[in-house]
């Protein structure tokens, strides 16, 4: 049973190899993946959750905390419905209270979402924009820092939250409770939560 779902999944990756060929010689190349997405615990090894994806979206189904969505074409059409974390809809909280460990990965039917340690795995960084930020603004905001359950947040001797990168491992609860958006114009030009999630190549640029 699983030797079939596995060939599926191979077939399903052909196609969009050979599709993708083809948006590049129509001029589609922007279609094509240019960076990499967050993953759900177990997708960090990027080849082999596109390979191995049937887009099933059973990953963003069972999800208790609804931080998985899937990916769409501007991700890149090799990206399309695969599954993405989406910290604006939730968090990820690896299921530490959910028997056998992360749910995405016990309901993905072709283990393209690999078993792992929950405690080794990193989704992504934080990155905090001070210049939309409420607290660098003398707001007196600190949700991210008190939403963070793995001391990867501090405020600094300016009362404004520095990330701990070597603590995050991308759970997207500072990006989840972010209110610099919701706090009305405070920030002219905001584009975005002040702190969110990127991939771990991003984080140090």
């Amino acid at each position: 049973r699983t030797g079939k779902a596995t060939g599926m999944s191979r077939r399903t990756f052909a196609i969009g190899a050979v599709g993708a060929c083809a948006l590049v010689g129509l001029g589609g190349a922007k279609y094509l993946p240019s960076k990499t997405l967050l993953r759900p615990p177990g997708g960090q090894d990027e080849a082999h959750l596109v390979s191995g994806c049937l887009h099933c979206e059973k990953c963003r189904e069972v999800c208790p905390k609804n931080a998985i969505a899937p990916g769409h074409i501007e991700h890149g059409v090799l990206n399309a419905r695969t599954p993405r974390m989406n910290f604006k809809g939730g968090w990820c909280d690896f299921c530490e209270m959910e028997p056998g460990g992360p749910k995405c990965i016990a309901a993905c039917p072709t283990h393209a979402l690999e078993e792992v340690d929950s405690a080794q795995v990193i989704i992504g960084k934080a990155v905090l924009n001070r210049d939309w930020c409420l607290a660098a603004k003398g707001m007196g905001c600190h949700e991210c820092v008190d939403a963070c359950q793995y001391e990867a947040l501090d405020l600094g001797a300016d009362h404004v939250p520095i990330v701990d990168t070597e603590a995050c491992n991308g759970c997207g609860a500072c990006e989840f409770v972010c209110i610099s958006l919701s706090a009305g114009s405070i920030t002219a030009g905001a584009t975005d939560r002040a702190i969110i999630v990127v991939p771990i190549e991003e984080a140090g640029e």
